[in-house]
């Protein structure tokens, strides 16, 4: 299968879902890329900083650049000139740092809040409790540079279907609470990112509106 049929197929799967496809680029080679633009993809999604810098500088401007790996604070200049979606918000720091760059930018800069969803210690995310703390922070309304579009999520790396979609149904869950809580200046609720290459259906039914697949388009490294 050729990147563009995988493209096509992944679509043909999402099809009827509120999901769309992000393309997760990171270690692949332009010409790869190139591949998934002619094919129609023109959101990428990237885990680090440098790289997605250098691709962005290559690669045609259409391309929307999703930042989907843990973000240091140190490192969010180098991509508020051009960011679409920062997936991986995971504390209020981080996101004051992004207002005080998109402000530099004269940009606003659409956020996710990441919420710590899987049986296991490695990923990154706030817990609800942190999630909603920061939500009440009087602080926030100050940041209006930012504006928190939605939620992002990593299940579990387990061959378990039950329990991602369990996870799943509760970042989904959580999300509604908060859209209907939480409306302020700076948030429009819209996205739920959940779901990869090994889950992303499960997450497609259970509310995702952005998937992120790398080895189901481009072949595992």
């Amino acid at each position: 299968m050729t990147i563009a049929q995988n493209i096509a197929d992944i679509n043909t799967q999402l099809q009827g879902t509120q999901a769309h496809l992000i393309a997760v680029t990171k270690t692949k080679p332009i010409s790869d890329l190139e591949q998934a633009y002619q094919a129609g993809c023109k959101v990428f999604g990237e885990n680090k900083v440098q790289e997605m810098v250098s691709k962005w500088e290559v690669l045609p401007k259409d391309i929307q650049w999703h930042l989907i790996g843990h973000l240091q604070s140190n490192k969010v200049k180098y991509i508020a000139p051009f960011v679409s979606l920062i997936h991986s918000v995971d504390s209020f720091k981080l996101l004051q740092e992004i207002n005080k760059q998109a402000v530099k930018n004269e940009r606003v800069i659409d956020c996710l809040l990441q919420i710590y969803i899987a049986q296991e210690d490695t990923k990154f995310g706030l817990s609800e409790e942190e999630a909603i703390e920061l939500l009440e922070s009087p602080e926030l309304k100050e940041l209006q540079h930012i504006r928190l579009v939605g939620l992002m999520g990593m299940a579990s790396n387990t061959d378990n279907q039950e329990q991602i979609r369990v996870e799943f149904k509760s970042l989904k869950q959580l999300f509604d609470r908060i859209a209907k809580t939480y409306q302020l200046p700076n948030t429009a609720w819209k996205e739920i990112s959940m779901g990869m290459s090994g889950d992303f259906l499960i997450a497609a039914e259970e509310g995702s509106t952005l998937v992120r697949v790398g080895s189901a388009i481009f072949g595992h490294r």
